[in-house]
């Protein structure tokens, strides 16, 4: 890879590592559903207008608009406002281990050794962090890996669906899943209005953040590295999210760092590295090289 796109992809990885500590701040500001339909909208705005799509492809999109909108970013952003910024970015790296499982299942993939070795490592991580202090309650712990397991099941509908552009897809399904999000804001958050009038500028901060940088900015760069070079060259460097959101938390959030996060969430990223990775002699085909944030 050309030292200009490897700083690309690298950009790309802040960028995505940050948005798991601005979300974090966001809903702290602003609650979370509100803060979810705020950042659709404005998504939506900016590129709707800017990619059609067939109509064929809408039911495709309304559906992904359920498992990718509204049970991944909502439940994402709701479980991101009651877990350490770090923890909660190794859960959601869960999809991943979702993803393999589902295409086994539903797909009838081949497992094979080493991604067995990668879900048993994943799992297990979990594990430990589970037996940590940093682990949120059982309900945000199980919010997030919902959300995880809704990037799954998005994964493989995505890889059986119509192909959609990235961006059409981004913004379709963004505007499919407004009214999902503010309908579940309006039934559990309160005084919606108010909450937008006082938020300042970490909360518009956050929309804007999660929106244009990561939604639009880094997945245009993303799907641009990913048309220019090998899946297999591109997709490993996903595994700096996690590490780098923990760092982060560290550093911004004053988050700990103790032997349970460090083991488990290592295990958790050796584990994904073995299901993500191809090496030299291996079919080096892969997915969509999306992360779960």
């Amino acid at each position: 890879m050309p030292l200009r796109d490897l700083f690309i992809g690298l950009g790309v990885i802040v960028i995505w590592a940050l948005n798991i500590i601005v979300i974090k701040v966001g809903v702290t500001d602003m609650p979370p559903l509100l803060l979810t339909t705020l950042r659709f909208a404005l998504v939506a705005v900016l590129l709707v207008p800017f990619h059609p799509v067939a109509r064929h492809q809408l039911p495709f999109l309304i559906l992904l608009s359920l498992t990718f909108g509204t049970l991944h970013f909502a439940l994402l952003f709701i479980g991101l406002g009651q877990a350490e910024a770090g923890t909660g970015a190794l859960l959601v790296q869960m999809g991943t281990p979702f993803a393999t499982l589902l295409a086994v299942i539903v797909l009838k993939e081949r497992l094979g050794l080493r991604r067995l070795a990668g879900l048993i490592l994943s799992f297990a991580g979990v594990v430990v962090l589970a037996g940590g202090p940093t682990l949120p309650a059982p309900l945000p712990t199980a919010l997030l890996l919902t959300s995880a397991l809704g990037w799954a099941i998005s994964q493989l509908l995505i890889k059986r669906g119509p192909n959609v552009s990235p961006l059409a897809l981004a913004g379709w399904v963004a505007l499919f899943a407004i009214p999902q999000v503010a309908l579940g804001s309006w039934w559990f958050e309160q005084d919606q209005l108010a909450a937008m009038g006082a938020a300042g500028w970490i909360g518009w901060g956050a929309v804007f953040y999660t929106a244009v940088m990561s939604s639009i900015i880094a997945y245009g760069a993303w799907y641009g590295l990913l048309r220019r070079h090998p899946v297999n060259r591109v997709v490993p460097l996903t595994l700096l999210v996690p590490v780098l959101a923990v760092g982060l938390g560290v550093l911004m959030l004053g988050d700990s760092l103790g032997p349970h996060k460090l083991i488990g969430g290592g295990l958790v990223i050796a584990g994904i590295g073995l299901i993500v990775l191809r090496f030299k002699g291996r079919n080096t085909k892969d997915g969509s090289g999306r992360p779960a944030s």
